[in-house]
């Protein structure tokens, strides 16, 4: 008896550690300007677990990148834009709920991150469904400098984050006033080439970007966990 009971055991804790799932969860983005895929972050679970089952509902599918700003970001996600038509301003649709901000201090605005869209209300709570890909720009100390004096008020941007903004680029100006919860891990390339795309004075695109987004499979996000160890800071 008691060797079945230590057999089972041995099989019940090998069967644990073969069963367990991704420490992330990682979506894809298709559209006619390439793909890319973005590692959702655990560190802002109430906007992973949203963007997650929008995902699920396949919500995304078909709407439109319908505000890009070269070298700032590609905004999507508006439901609305999915029958537009030529022209419409977009930016206004929503999903009649927001989530709660959630900033941290590890999570900014450098090239390549994914955060959520928001109007002006005070608590800065996010869209439920809209969002943005930071392309981005680099920055000198000195522009830094002038950013933390003017837009930033005062609030100084850590130096390690310095680093990343002199070079690799992002939008400091939106840290702590919009949620980071994603970062694209391949595929910078399509951000770069919607961004560049030719627009309308309301910055939509004049030929539309739709988009397509679905989640990677567990076996997926395995193997991309374990290529690119965890998130950088």
């Amino acid at each position: 008896m008691k060797k079945f009971l230590f057999a089972g055991l041995i099989l019940l804790v090998f069967s644990s550690a073969f069963a367990k799932g991704p420490k992330n969860q990682y979506v894809r983005i298709k559209t006619s300007y390439g793909e890319c895929i973005i590692r959702l972050y655990n560190e802002t679970p109430k906007h992973r677990d949203n963007f997650i089952k929008l995902v699920k509902q396949g919500f995304y599918n078909g709407t439109l990148f319908h505000r890009v700003i070269q070298n700032f970001m590609i905004q999507g996600g508006d439901p609305d834009s999915k029958k537009a038509k030529p022209g419409d301003e977009l930016g206004n649709g929503d999903v009649g709920y927001t989530v709660p901000a959630e900033f941290r201090d590890s999570l900014f605005h450098k090239r390549g991150m994914l955060a959520a869209a928001r109007d002006d209300n005070p608590a800065k709570a996010s869209s439920g469904c809209q969002f943005y890909i930071v392309e981005g720009k680099r920055f000198t100390d000195a522009k830094l400098d002038t950013l933390e004096q003017t837009k930033l008020k005062g609030r100084k941007i850590p130096a390690w984050q310095r680093e990343y903004y002199k070079s690799v680029g992002g939008a400091p100006h939106l840290d702590q006033n919009y949620t980071v919860y994603g970062e694209v891990v391949t595929g910078i390339d399509m951000v770069d080439r919607i961004a560049a795309v030719k627009k309308n004075e309301n910055d939509r695109p004049l030929e539309d970007v739709p988009m397509t987004v679905e989640l990677l499979s567990k076996k997926e996000c395995k193997q991309l966990d374990k290529i690119l160890g965890p998130p950088a800071p």
